[in-house]
């Protein structure tokens, strides 16, 4: 398990993350989020002792890093799949780093084989492409078979067959009791892998709740409902407490009532319904919603994209 409690670091003036306090459990997939500057790499810098705290700490399964006995056989991390001597092959990357920390040579080959690069194991890692680069570095994390593992960006430059295999791999990671972080940008997978998140924004943690329950905490799931009098069904639904958000195909999008009594109100009012279907919110709507203040860098409208959009906004109106 990682622990951190009111961990805290400053760099001169500027706070890059303050007093967070959180534990990422093993058997689970934990996501870490959060907007470009927030503090993620910082804080996966100091878990694994890169960084040393202004205040406050952190441990893994109840030690600080630089306190553990064998640290690649607590730990395994990828943060940068590129930080390795190009001119080695693979297996010469693996076997330097199996030598160096006490880890059988024959672990070499079995995680060479376990992220599929058994065929190019002896091929200068110069000529690797981004995604063979990725699975070296999920190689390298994995050699020590440690118990809690993690991982920043690690999708990047995998092909949808590459996705589904990591996805499939964490998951059974987790299965077997692994702690399991990942620190990714693509929400769309996050919400395939992750079982809980964390959120992190200007360096304060936001959110840490399982994904369903951030959606919910948000704004939840929504009802789609198609009828050729949903002009009609507006007040009626509204009046009954639901909120309604027209869509530009003139569906409606209701939130705040179940879809069992839309259908019920419907039938009392004779209101034709040609679809009543549940439209589940993603995880990129709530990270949106509760990471819109925390956003450090913002595109801001030019003067010319504000009038062109209230241009078209008037056409449509019209």
């Amino acid at each position: 398990m990682i622990s951190a409690r009111g961990l805290t670091k400053r760099y001169g003036d500027k706070i890059a993350v303050e007093s967070l306090t959180f534990d990422v459990k093993p058997g689970v997939v934990t996501g870490f989020l959060g907007p470009n500057g927030a503090g993620k790499s910082t804080t996966m810098r100091l878990i694994l002792g890169l960084d040393a705290p202004t205040a406050g700490s952190v441990t893994v399964n109840g030690r600080a890093y630089r306190d553990l006995p064998a640290p690649i056989q607590e730990v395994g991390a990828l943060l940068d799949a590129g930080a390795v001597q190009r001119g080695r092959s693979a297996r010469q990357h693996l076997r330097w780093v199996a030598q160096a920390s006490g880890i059988p040579v024959r672990r070499v080959d079995e995680v060479l084989d376990l992220v599929g690069l058994s065929d190019v194991a002896e091929k200068r890692i110069g000529t690797f492409s981004l995604g063979m680069l990725q699975r070296l570095g999920i190689a390298t994390a994995l050699l020590g078979d440690p118990p809690v593992l993690m991982f920043d960006e690690p999708v990047n430059g995998l092909d949808p067959e590459g996705i589904a295999w990591f996805r499939n791999l964490v998951k059974r990671l987790a299965a077997e009791g692994r702690t399991i972080l990942i620190s990714s940008h693509l929400m769309s997978e996050m919400q395939e892998i992750a079982d809980r998140v964390l959120v992190i924004g200007r360096g304060r943690i936001i959110a840490d709740a399982s994904i369903d329950d951030l959606v919910r905490q948000t704004g939840g799931d929504a009802v789609r409902v198609v009828s050729p009098r949903a002009a009609d069904f507006v007040p009626i639904l509204e009046a009954a407490g639901a909120s309604v958000m027209p869509e530009q195909d003139g569906s409606l999008l209701v939130t705040g009532i179940e879809i069992a009594d839309i259908g019920a109100l419907a039938a009392r009012h004779g209101i034709t319904l040609h679809e009543l279907s549940p439209r589940r919110a993603s995880l990129e709507e709530a990270f949106m919603a509760i990471t819109r203040s925390s956003v450090e860098y913002q595109a801001k409208r030019s003067r010319s994209t504000a009038v062109a959009i209230a241009g078209r906004e008037e056409r449509i109106d019209g």
